[in-house]
């Protein structure tokens, strides 16, 4: 139980991580990310950045079983 929330812990550390860059470099902003405001409502909903998040970490964790 206790290696089980190391782990977790450490994946939510990296995934912080790559959201506190990414807003850097333009992660949540891409052409394909849903962003609909009309009066006092707000949706987003960021596909492509999701797609790219989870092609960068797909190729991390890749490395990390090899």
């Amino acid at each position: 139980m206790g290696r089980t929330l190391i782990t977790i812990g450490v994946v939510l550390l990296i995934i912080g991580g790559i959201m506190i860059l990414g807003e850097k470099v333009g992660l949540g902003k891409l052409p394909g990310d849903i962003f609909i405001q009309k009066g006092n409502f707000t949706f987003f909903f960021p596909i492509v950045s999701s797609i790219v998040i989870s092609l960068i970490l797909t190729l991390i964790l890749n490395l990390f079983r090899r």
